[in-house]
């Protein structure tokens, strides 16, 4: 227990003020080093080696015991050295759905010269999150992936990080602590099941495939957000795999996403039903604008980039 206290109250200890802007350089006043359980087990070995040289007046015992202990010292050098000088310069991910981990990519550089190999990055235990990432330095650069858990759309503030080594002989454990302060995107969570596609506005420009149409089409492969009652479920069972059957329908110049036609659902199912047909419209090629309270409308237009501003557009929506 009074270790316990004294982690917690270290790291209290070294939890900033605020977040800061990247790049960060870890410097020597931002660089801890502690032995780690096999360094504290090695300094009591080479304590009772030189307290029983000493003892029995045995000075080829008593040389390797101070050979080792300088060994013991350079090895915590060696580790400050690994993080001194090295630079976390960016932490980017591309945006998911809520509730689906997000993938950081940690960038890091440091001056060339100087093997940096074997660093791995973590954020503390803060959170549940994945094992530590391993980085490896080439060049003076190097770039390691970490996974982050999802629970709500909009915002997610990045946790505190730490880079840390036990590099080179495992006795001493060197680490610095990185606190990003530019926040990272989360879409809102698609629904999974709901109705198609508003009816397109404009004169028709082709036809498409839907699941809603009047003339079967063809069957393909289920894919997520696939209404059910379009499943072919005798197909399926000969099949051995979801089958969904695809009706040809007339395709509109563009397809309008509404706030306000959708007046019976709250604010966060609204949400997760316009992103469900930002996804749909994409998918089959649609032209589509997006209409939200007290914003810009968005389009018509299609491709990812289009995508990218209605679901970023979604997802900082004000909560209900």
């Amino acid at each position: 227990m009074p270790a316990r206290r004294a982690i917690a109250a270290m790291r209290r200890w070294v939890r900033p003020r605020e977040p800061e802007p990247l790049p960060a350089a870890f410097d020597r006043r931002r660089i801890y080093v502690l032995p780690t359980r096999f360094g504290l087990f090695y300094a009591a070995l080479l304590a009772a080696m030189t307290a029983g040289a000493l003892n029995y007046n045995n000075n080829p015992a008593l040389l390797l015991a101070l050979l080792l202990a300088g060994a013991g010292l350079a090895s915590l050098v060696a580790a400050h050295l690994q993080l001194s000088g090295l630079s976390v310069t960016a932490i980017d991910a591309e945006p998911v759905p809520a509730g689906e981990p997000l993938h950081l990519r940690i960038h890091v550089r440091a001056a060339p010269g100087r093997i940096r190999r074997g660093l791995r990055v973590d954020d503390d235990g803060v959170t549940a999150a994945a094992p530590a990432a391993v980085l490896h330095l080439d060049q003076g650069l190097g770039e390691t992936g970490w996974t982050l858990p999802t629970e709500r759309r909009g915002w997610l503030d990045v946790p505190r990080l730490r880079v840390w080594t036990t590099r080179p002989l495992g006795l001493a454990r060197a680490w610095a602590y990185v606190w990003p302060e530019r926040p990272l995107l989360v879409y809102p969570r698609p629904e999974t099941d709901g109705p198609p596609l508003p009816e397109g506005a404009g004169e028709i420009a082709q036809t498409r495939l839907h699941p809603a149409g009047d003339d079967v089409h063809h069957l393909r492969a289920y894919r997520a957000g696939d209404a059910r009652r379009a499943i072919a479920w005798k197909a399926s069972a000969r099949r051995d795999a979801l089958l969904v059957r695809e009706f040809e329908q007339p395709l509109g110049a563009e397809v309008v996403l509404d706030w306000t036609a959708l007046p019976t659902l709250d604010v966060e199912p609204r949400i997760a039903r316009l992103a469900r047909w930002v996804d749909e419209a994409e998918r089959d090629g649609r032209r589509y604008r997006l209409r939200l309270p007290g914003q810009p409308e968005l389009g018509p237009d299609r491709g990812e980039a289009h995508r990218h501003a209605c679901l970023r557009a979604l997802a900082l929506m004000p909560d209900g």
